[in-house]
């Protein structure tokens, strides 16, 4: 029971809009106004975690499966190209309306997250929940390069989260030990390489 709350808790969609948090509360776009914040927060909560979310359970529904039957590799293709189109509709709009460079490589990160492992899930099946938080804490490793702070307790939450959410889709058996170390550090290098070089 504790494992299935942990892995609904940390879904692998979270990590753009826990990045933009983070940049609003910890950076200088703190100053914004609180309304353009929320307008930035509500987009990214749309295209990255609802739509996303949404399409997938009424493609599962479709296909009758049950969440267990499209964790298998095989299926889950699927899945990831809709991710995959809704971080880049994201990642257009906020190109259009030209949002700062920050935000935008934020879903960016998320976007090549998704991208990475949907290739490797072609060969192997690859942990996204456990690359997410890696996302978080690649994120954060090149937000503390940019912007010039010791990120060392947060990493170490972050590894906690690594740790406790890697364990539940172990106990779920969902992923191997190897997919989840894996899976975060996917997510790690991943991020870390769309915020320090886009």
């Amino acid at each position: 029971m504790a494992a299935r709350f942990v892995s609904m808790l940390f879904t692998p969609f979270y990590l753009p809009i826990v990045g933009l948090i983070a940049l609003f509360s910890f950076s200088y776009l703190n100053i914004f106004p609180l309304l353009y914040k929320l307008e930035v927060l509500m987009l990214t909560y749309v295209l990255t975690i609802l739509l996303p979310t949404l399409l997938i359970h009424l493609y599962r529904r479709y296909q009758g499966w049950t969440l267990i039957e499209l964790g298998h590799r095989e299926r889950r293709m699927v899945p990831y190209v809709i991710s995959i189109f809704c971080y880049f509709a994201c990642v257009y709009i906020m190109d259009s309306v030209h949002m700062p460079h920050f935000m935008g490589s934020i879903i960016m990160a998320g976007l090549m997250v998704q991208m990475v492992c949907a290739l490797i899930n072609v060969w192997w099946k690859i942990s996204t929940h456990t690359a997410a938080i890696g996302g978080v804490g690649g994120a954060l490793f090149a937000f503390a390069e940019y912007l010039n702070f010791n990120p060392v307790w947060w990493l170490c939450v972050i590894f906690i989260i690594a740790g406790l959410l890697g364990t539940s889709r172990m106990i779920l058996r969902q992923h191997s030990l190897g997919q989840v170390v894996g899976g975060f550090w996917v997510g790690f290098v991943c991020a870390a390489i769309a915020i320090l070089f886009m």
